[in-house]
């Protein structure tokens, strides 16, 4: 008998014509904290939060959760992000936390989600899922530095606060989820308006867009 995991059910708005005009696309930036880069290994989830951005501006809807460990927090993590182990003491473990950002998903009608080095926080929700069992099914989505990096060339990697900077765009509490996950919104968002001067004006179009550096690079 073959052993299989389970699958989190939850409904994402991805199934949609490539001509559909940005303006009515609706995506949900996010960011997670972690006690380190180690997620396959001993490194954990502590933190999920989000932002949707729709009709090209970052609305009011947002989300936010804690996630219990079941670990120390190592000390530098504390320092960097505030947080400590009596702040996640009482909070969701990882599966429910995940739940509850897929929900918030649902709940906006997310055709992709945005976060800032997006490979890394996939797999930080897909190994999490990995440890309960299950896993799921995640939209397309787009990175940031994909975008940056087709606008801008092949300049060096920066902070997300430096491109925010760069941008004119505001920037939020450092180093914490749903912060992080704003400053990458507002940057999303105009890099959104950026790429409608250049003709990005549909899904299909941002799709190409995303991926335009990494053929450049296959090509190379």
């Amino acid at each position: 008998m073959f052993w299989r995991k389970k699958r989190l059910n939850v409904e994402f708005h991805d199934q949609i014509a490539l001509s559909t005009p940005l303006e009515e696309l609706s995506f949900v930036v996010f960011d997670t904290e972690t006690t380190g880069f180690e997620i396959f290994g001993s490194d954990r989830l502590i933190e999920i939060g989000a932002v949707q951005v729709k009709n090209l501006v970052v609305t009011k809807q947002s989300f936010q959760t804690y996630v219990n460990p079941k670990r120390e927090i190592p000390q530098i993590i504390h320092q960097l992000t505030g947080i400590n182990d009596e702040m996640l003491d009482e909070a969701p473990d990882s599966f429910a936390g995940i739940e509850s950002f897929f929900h918030f998903i649902e709940e906006q009608k997310c055709t992709c989600l945005v976060a800032h080095c997006l490979p890394f926080d996939l797999s930080v929700l897909k190994s999490e899922l990995n440890r309960h069992d299950h896993e799921a099914k995640i939209p397309r989505g787009v990175d940031t530095l994909d975008l940056l990096r087709t606008l801008n060339g092949y300049s060096p990697k920066k902070d997300l606060a430096e491109y925010a900077q760069e941008y004119g765009t505001p920037v939020f509490e450092r180093h914490r989820a749903l912060g992080d996950a704003l400053t990458a919104a507002y940057l999303f968002s105009a890099l959104l308006h950026r790429l409608l001067d250049r003709g990005c004006k549909s899904w299909g179009d941002l799709l190409f867009m995303a991926d335009q550096h990494r053929r450049q690079i296959a090509m190379s």
